[in-house]
């Protein structure tokens, strides 16, 4: 049996049918790490189950005792060379990669195989220098490991982990799947993305919104309640784990080459290397490039300034196709600070929380080659996140807040992060109109969204196909024939 003890009032507790409250002992409205009580704190969460309010006290069945589950999303990677064709032909099917004008949705498949059967010598070429395939699964499953085992010390909650991707196994499908049969009741989804945009977390919420409606006997609110936490990037515990390991860079330059620095004010520069997204998105309505900033903007106040010699910078990396993407681009700024003068620089990968191919091929590998060709001399890479010990405790108090708090669910998410198409897809499923915790705007703010969208999505699928016609023809790839090398 589960006794749950009542500390607030039943219309404080049940904020709303999807509500995630958990109350201790104490009217305390957080977790309280186990260091900080001398007593075992009581649990409780807002799992549907209805309340008597005239009882101080209430015993629960031992079957409807919440089973709390944490989902990490994740981009995923080919493990193999073998599987960066089907890897590839999964990105770019996604139509929050390549956004199609709905007359052309119906090639998004084959634009898709055009684009991984093209793309994939390259790729499996680039995996093979790192080793053979991605290391992001290792990484992630070491960050879930030691989630649960920092939630376990700190908080005393038992909780079960698991692991999302959205483009290769295991993918979000088959984590749901291991969700149902572990009866999950309770459940944090948290994207290992800081910064939230359409093309990551926005779609893999997308992916668990579709599999939430279409199966309400398993993921319902009787069934399950969840929470997203979209975006992190502003946290104090994420900022600081970033800025000791820049530091740590920072101070690695030798007198010797402090010395050799061309420019007089700054010896040392930062320059913080974002993945990029279209700037099609950011027109939409994307917040990913406004979080960026702030991000890059927290880690920078924590580190040396201008006065103490180090001087920062930001570019956005590993563009694809014709389209604009968000500028500057690290291949340009890059000869731009060789001709500058800089000597000593430190890349930071800002947007991802693990290594993989854009960190160790794209930035160790290609954009070092061009920083050296520039003139940069002395080069650092910050190693990304992985398993730091300040991140790791960080992602087990972002759980913890958000087992306290009112829930965000996946609808919720996406409307107030301006996921385009959320209004068409609840009508398709039969949801209504929902305002989310959050939002900054209801469902019809799509409309607007779309229209940009449409513009924007017709000139780049022209560029699209204009691209694949020439490859067809000549049998050679555009990049090649240009000179241009994406990774």
């Amino acid at each position: 049996m589960f006794k749950v003890k009542e500390t607030m009032t039943l219309t404080k507790f049940l904020c709303s049918a999807f509500s995630f409250c958990f109350l201790f002992s104490g009217n305390t409205a957080l977790l309280i790490p186990k260091h900080e009580t001398h007593s075992a704190f009581q649990l409780r969460a807002a799992t549907a189950i209805p309340l008597d309010k005239t009882d101080e006290s209430l015993v629960l069945p031992s079957e409807n005792k919440p089973n709390i589950g944490v989902l990490l999303l994740n981009l995923g990677g080919p493990e193999t060379g073998d599987d960066v064709e089907e890897f590839l032909f999964n990105l770019f099917a996604d139509p929050d990669i390549i956004r199609l004008p709905k007359f052309l949705s119906p090639l998004q498949d084959f634009i898709a195989y055009i684009i991984s059967k093209r793309r994939a010598p390259k790729s499996r070429a680039a995996y093979e220098s790192i080793g053979g395939g991605s290391p992001i699964l290792k990484y992630s499953n070491a960050q879930k490991e030691l989630l649960c085992k920092d939630l376990k010390e700190r908080f005393d909650l038992d909780v079960k982990s698991y692991i999302g991707m959205r483009y290769w196994h295991p993918f979000t499908e088959e984590a749901l799947d291991q969700i149902r049969k572990d009866n999950i009741n309770a459940l944090v989804i948290l994207p290992l993305y800081p910064q939230f945009s359409i093309s990551t977390s926005g779609s893999s919420l997308r992916i668990l919104q579709e599999q939430f409606a279409k199966n309400t006997q398993h993921y319902g609110p009787d069934k399950m309640v969840h929470t997203v936490v979209p975006s992190w990037y502003d946290r104090p515990g994420y900022v600081k784990a970033m800025a000791d390991l820049i530091k740590k860079e920072l101070v690695s330059f030798t007198p010797a080459e402090l010395a050799e620095a061309g420019d007089a004010k700054c010896a040392r520069h930062v320059l913080f290397s974002a993945h990029g997204v279209p700037a099609s998105y950011i027109e939409a309505g994307d917040p990913y490039q406004r979080q960026i900033r702030e991000c890059v903007d927290k880690i920078s106040a924590a580190l040396p300034g201008v006065s103490e010699g180090v001087q920062v910078h930001l570019s956005y990396q590993s563009r694809v196709g014709p389209i604009e993407w968000l500028r500057p681009y690290t291949d340009d700024v890059l000869p731009q600070l060789g001709q500058q003068g800089v000597k000593n620089l430190v890349v930071v990968p800002i947007s991802f929380v693990s290594e993989h191919i854009e960190t160790l091929e794209e930035i160790d590998i290609e954009y070092r080659e061009l920083a050296v060709e520039s003139g940069i001399e002395n080069w650092r890479r910050c190693p990304a996140l992985n398993t730091d010990k300040t991140f790791i405790a960080d992602m087990a108090d972002m759980v913890a807040e958000a087992l306290s708090q009112p829930s965000q669910t996946v609808t919720e998410a996406c409307i107030a992060n301006n996921c385009g198409d959320v209004e068409q897809f609840d009508q398709r499923l039969g949801f209504t109109g929902v305002q989310g915790v959050g939002a900054e705007a209801d469902l019809r703010v799509a409309g607007r969204l779309h229209d940009k969208e449409r513009i924007n999505g017709r000139v780049a699928i022209f560029g699209l196909l204009a691209t694949i016609l020439i490859e067809l023809t000549t049998g050679q790839s555009l990049t090649d024939i240009l000179g241009i090398s994406f990774n």
